[in-house]
């Protein structure tokens, strides 16, 4: 074996599994059937429990979705990944440290929000030029610069997997800070009426004045009114609804319309990124506990 090619060797073990299971037609038969079967209920009971109890379904969720490719990345020697899972970790947790204080640093909301937005646009393009390698590499155009298909579509993934994972993790996280920093504030409650009065002059996203004279200590930026004309800070609305995955208001909750919101065709395709991150969040943090399942109903049943 170690004379043949790698084509060759895939080859000789392709011919050897196909080999080792002829004949067990129906036992495989049995497996996809337990598999699918496997992947429904888990798919109704994850929906009820996203449901009727959607904070533990976050939590244990984003937990999963933050230890899970750590585990193969450890016993892969990824360390490159290692190195940037790391320096993410820390950052977040002390970005997330500061969202959680009470009472609420007047200054700790932007930070928040800038942290989040700040990844979630490299992500962004990282994904996107990820996906172009992948695309110019099925096309051939790597050969006009005289790299290796291979290597090119090892980097277009590995780009493309950086952008989805960390988008997926700083959504969560950001939702998360978004949740407790709002609650802290008092101008919003998960259920409920909020605890204080909404101000005008008040944005509910960050507790801070809209409107400030030159003299006074404040943020003076580009406020936006939504549909139920409460106003806030352009910045803190859109990342309330962009990174902190609200669709609406902080104040009433009353549905926000992101359309009128983000009115600019090049904005749009932010709102549906962040919808196939949320489907990739349930690919990443849940398919290994399905498949892992499936494998343990198969090994007590004796099925190979």
């Amino acid at each position: 074996m170690s004379d043949l090619s790698p084509e060759e060797q895939w080859r000789v073990e392709h011919a050897r599994m196909h080999a080792k299971h002829r004949g067990h037609e129906a036992m495989h038969a049995e497996m996809v059937l337990i598999l699918i079967a496997t992947l429904v209920v888990a798919q109704l009971l994850l929906v009820q429990w996203k449901q009727r109890h959607p904070r533990s379904y976050n939590m244990v969720t984003l937990f999963q979705m933050w230890v899970v490719p750590l585990y193969f990345t450890v016993k892969l020697h990824w360390w490159r990944f290692l190195v940037i899972w790391i320096l993410f970790s820390a950052v977040t947790a002390f970005v997330t440290f500061r969202a959680t204080r009470k009472p609420l640093v007047q200054t700790t909301p932007r930070l928040v929000y800038k942290w989040f937005l700040l990844i979630y646009k490299i992500s962004y393009a990282t994904g996107i030029v990820g996906y172009m390698a992948v695309m110019f590499t099925l096309f051939g155009l790597n050969l006009l610069f005289k790299i290796k298909p291979e290597d090119a579509m090892d980097f277009g993934i590995s780009l493309l997997f950086y952008g989805l994972y960390y988008g997926v993790l700083e959504r969560d996280f950001a939702e998360m800070c978004a949740d407790y920093m709002a609650s802290t504030i008092g101008f919003y409650s998960e259920s409920g009426m909020p605890t204080k009065h909404l101000s005008d002059s008040v944005c509910a996203v960050c507790g801070q004045r809209i409107f400030v004279d030159v003299s006074e200590e404040g943020i003076i930026e580009n406020t936006y009114r939504l549909s139920c004309n409460h106003v806030f800070h352009e910045f803190c609305i859109r990342g309330w609804c962009i990174v902190g995955k609200k669709q609406t208001c902080p104040y009433c909750k009353e549905k926000v319309d992101l359309k009128r919101m983000f009115s600019n065709p090049w904005e749009r395709p932010h709102v549906m990124y962040g919808q196939l991150l949320d489907w990739l969040r349930y690919l990443v943090a849940w398919q290994p506990v399905i498949i892992g399942l499936v494998q343990g109903i198969n090994y007590i049943l004796g099925l190979e």
